[in-house]
């Protein structure tokens, strides 16, 4: 086992990774950036090394920065947590040239999953199932021009590289391609330096199906089951849940065999996901490798009962794998809500500031994963999530039910975030009856997005009054300073729009 492991991230992340060296006994280094200097992860960790200012790009981002942290610390070992540089084939090369272990795949398997079109590739070759696809095509190209005819239509425009999201473009019209295509050109390019895209067809109304995955470095490899990742925003998730309701055990049988095959045929080592697409009909196809841990394996955790970063750090240490296959029992259900620090109504937009005041929910069944403090700060250089909320259940009605709870005693005195929503999206009639699928919050629209409950009420108005400081009605107090006030989202308490002395 390692003595000593540096964490190349932040946030609950980073506490996360810290939590699981404790109770291996190994000593935890932290690395952090000028606007981290009192984050938790800092106050959390055996030792902490500063890596340059907030921007990621000028150091969590900086490769030679945090293998200098590893060495100056005396690290033998990085984890890279998940995002930043958890994909990064240069990164595990640089960790393997300064001899320090890299807690995740190898260079070779992180290139091989990193391109979305290879992978395509290795899957089908390997016998999963994926779409009908042009995977070599640009906007200007004679292909293009005939895509429709050959693929049909809907379209789905992808980036070959990156994701996130990024480079996606829906395409229902014939005469819309070219337009499509080259606008994920630029974006792609942007995004990653990689212009490449290729078309696939698109699977209308589709859930999302990942499978956990675990290999260690003697040939054996097991998958933890499935979670269900169908609520998203703009691609990207907001709730998840393990298992499926829409996956029976001939589907899940059917399923986790793709993923372990899709595995094995990369030569995946440690933890991962293989992420696949399920149509109405239950057919199945290859979306992808995430070849990390992913923000949704707490209900993966939840579910199995074993500890995901542990296994990282055991199967990255050499060790054999200690779970087999017969021993994987998912029990009950877990649904996870991720908590940010955006206004859901201002078209989600990021927010920043101090948390003056937080109280996270607790019980049987409730976790709850944060770096969250009274004192905090949020800031715009860094992804808005504040924290993941996770319940676990008998059944997935009382993971819903406690996940309402849960919600509802989270309290946050600070930037506005994203409770109000999560905890309609809980309450959504489809949610309830888990009629899911990838494209249900954009065709719900605003009406997802709730009303806000007398504690989030008080909250708003507690961090409207502290932002004001001490003297509000002085020099116009905060509306004059251009701080925005409750009442522009407090419904009737407004003025003029009655309720007496509400």
């Amino acid at each position: 086992m390692f003595e000593k492991i540096l964490i190349a991230n932040r946030g609950e992340i980073a506490v996360r990774v810290i939590r699981a060296c404790r109770e291996l006994g190994v000593a935890a280094v932290a690395v952090y950036s000028e606007a981290d200097r009192d984050a938790l992860h800092v106050q959390m960790a055996d030792a902490a090394v500063p890596i340059g200012p907030p921007p990621a790009r000028e150091s969590y981002l900086v490769i030679d920065k945090i293998v200098a942290a590893a060495r100056d610390a005396g690290a033998d070992a990085i984890h890279p947590g998940y995002g930043f540089l958890s994909e990064n084939p240069d990164f595990a090369r640089a960790c393997a040239a300064a001899g320090i272990t890299f807690i995740g795949p190898s260079p070779e398997t992180l290139e091989a999953s990193g391109d979305k079109v290879r992978a395509r590739q290795t899957a089908a070759k390997a016998g999963a199932p994926v779409l009908p696809a042009l995977e070599s095509i640009s906007s200007d190209s004679i292909e293009a021009q005939q895509a429709a005819r050959t693929l049909g239509l809907p379209l789905l425009v992808k980036a070959a590289a990156g994701g996130g999201g990024k480079g996606m473009r829906v395409v229902r019209e014939a005469g819309e391609l070219g337009a499509a295509l080259a606008a994920a050109e630029r974006e792609a390019t942007a995004a990653f330096g990689d212009g490449r895209v290729f078309l696939e067809r698109l699977v209308e109304r589709p859930r999302h199906i990942e499978v956990q995955i675990l290999a260690d470095r003697h040939g054996s490899a097991i998958h933890l089951g499935e979670r269900e990742c169908s609520l998203q925003r703009r691609h990207q998730k907001v709730v998840e849940e393990a298992p499926s309701a829409a996956v029976d055990e001939r589907l899940r049988r059917k399923i986790t065999d793709a993923a372990l095959l899709v595995a094995r045929a990369v030569d995946y080592t440690n933890a991962g996901t293989v992420e696949f697409l399920l149509a109405p009909d239950q057919s199945f196809y290859f979306l992808e490798i995430n070849p990390r841990l992913q923000v949704e394996h707490p209900v993966t955790e939840m579910v199995t009962g074993i500890d995901l970063v542990q296994q990282q750090i055991r199967v990255a240490a050499g060790e054999r794998l200690v779970v087999r296959q017969d021993d994987v029992e998912l029990r009950g259900h877990a649904i996870e809500c991720r908590l940010y620090a955006e206004d859901p109504a201002k078209r989600f937009l990021p927010q920043a500031g101090e948390i003056v005041a937080v109280s996270a929910p607790s019980g049987p069944g409730v976790r709850v994963d944060s770096a969250l403090w009274s004192g905090a700060r949020v800031t715009i250089d860094y992804d808005p999530m504040l924290a993941k909320v996770v319940t676990h259940g008998a059944d997935r009605e009382s993971a819903r039910r406690r996940m309402i709870a849960a919600l509802d005693d989270f309290l946050i005195i600070g930037p506005p975030n994203n409770l109000t929503f999560l905890r309609a999206l809980m309450e959504l009639p489809q949610f309830r009856e888990a009629a899911l699928d990838t494209q249900l919050i954009e065709r719900e629209g605003m009406s997802v997005l709730g009303a806000p409950r007398h504690r989030e009420l008080a909250a708003k108005i507690a961090a409207y009054l502290v932002a004001a400081g001490p003297h509000p009605a002085a020099a116009g107090g905060a509306a004059s300073a251009g701080i925005p006030t409750p009442w522009e989202t407090l419904g009737p308490w407004r003025p003029g729009m009655g309720g007496g002395a509400s």
